[in-house]
């Protein structure tokens, strides 16, 4: 595991599954690749994963003193954090409730 370099955005307001669709287009990408993507993405989640795998590039150039032309995404985890809980008025004095998602990202690089 020593080979691999990581970054972790936890409670990212967006619901998780808006943010899978997007992270299926880049395993297997180079790091560089999936940068460039994701810029041409018109999604808030693609702007929100670009930020995570800058993340994951620096922390892999300044730690470990890789290159970038070297690193490959291996994997990008996008789990289900907390849900906030509000309520909205509805008909006859009641109330339904909403579920605000919220997503733990979490973008593995590898050295090729």
């Amino acid at each position: 595991m020593n080979n691999c370099h990581m970054a972790i955005l936890r409670h990212a307001r967006i619901s998780p599954p808006k943010v899978r669709q997007v992270a299926r287009v880049l395993k297997g990408k180079s790091a560089a690749e999936g940068c460039d993507l994701l810029r041409f993405i018109p999604r808030k989640s693609a702007q929100i994963i670009r930020k995570v795998l800058s993340s994951a590039i620096a922390n892999a150039e300044n730690n470990a003193g890789q290159p970038v032309e070297r690193l490959r995404i291996a994997n990008v985890l996008v789990e289900e954090g907390v849900a906030f809980r509000r309520h909205i008025p509805a008909a006859r004095g009641s109330a339904h409730p909403i579920r605000k998602r919220t997503s733990h990202i979490k973008v593995v690089l590898r050295e090729e």
